[in-house]
C-alpha cells in the first residue's frame, strides 16, 4: 500500500494542474503557505489533519478526495486473476466486476457444461439480468415461461423471480450476465 503523504502529494499536484492554480493562489484559499503547500506536493511533509482539512476546504472538495488512490481511468482484469466459483464441474462463473456500493451492477462471464444447468433464487425487487451468449444454445426459464438463447443474441429479463439456465445443446455455454440492481 503506497503512504497516504505520497496519496496526498499527488492528489494534490493533480488538483492544482486540473484548476490551472498557481502555489500562491492555492496558498490564498487555502490559508497554508506557498512553503508548505510545496512540501506537501513533493512529498516532503507530513502534514496535520488540520493542515489537510484547510486544502480540501479551500478547494472546496471531501477530505478524502485529497487521501485516497483516485479510480483509475481504465482497469484490465485479467481472467486469470479472477476467483471463479464452480459448482461439481457443472458450470463456472468468472465474478469480473462483482458488486459494490458505489454501482448497481455486476459483470460475470459464464459457463455451463452440456447438459447441465444453473438455477438461481429470485434477486431482490426491481433487478433485471441482461445476457448475451457468445458460445452453444441455451433454454431460459423465468418463472413459468422459457426463452431459447443461441450464440450471439441476447436476452433480459426481470431477475427478481426464479430463473434457471438449461444447456439442451452438445457444446459447452459460454455468456456474459450482467446484473443490474435498480434503486
Amino acid at each position: 500500500m503506497e503512504n497516504i503523504n505520497q496519496i496526498l502529494s499527488r492528489n494534490l499536484k493533480l488538483l492544482r494542474n486540473e484548476r490551472k492554480l498557481s502555489l500562491d493562489k492555492l496558498a490564498d484559499l487555502t490559508g497554508i503557505s506557498k512553503t508548505m503547500l510545496g512540501q506537501i506536493e513533493r512529498g516532503e511533509s507530513n502534514p496535520s489533519i488540520t493542515t489537510v482539512w484547510k486544502i480540501a476546504n479551500g478547494l472546496k472538495i471531501s477530505f478524502s478526495a485529497l487521501i485516497h488512490e483516485p479510480t483509475p481511468a481504465a482497469v484490465v482484469v485479467p481472467k486469470s486473476k479472477i476467483q471463479v466459483l464452480e459448482e461439481n464441474n457443472c458450470y463456472r462463473l468468472y465474478p469480473f466486476f462483482p458488486y459494490e456500493g458505489n454501482r448497481n451492477f455486476e459483470v460475470y462471464t459464464v459457463e455451463i457444461e452440456k447438459g447441465e444447468e444453473l438455477s438461481s433464487t429470485p434477486h431482490r425487487e426491481g433487478t433485471e439480468e441482461f445476457i448475451t451468449v457468445f458460445e452453444g444454445e441455451m433454454v431460459v426459464k423465468v418463472s413459468e415461461e422459457t426463452y431459447t438463447v443461441k450464440t450471439g443474441d441476447s436476452i433480459r429479463f426481470k431477475a427478481d423471480r426464479p430463473h434457471i439456465y438449461y444447456n439442451l445443446g452438445e457444446t459447452l455455454v459460454r455468456m456474459n450476465m450482467i446484473i443490474y440492481y435498480s434503486g
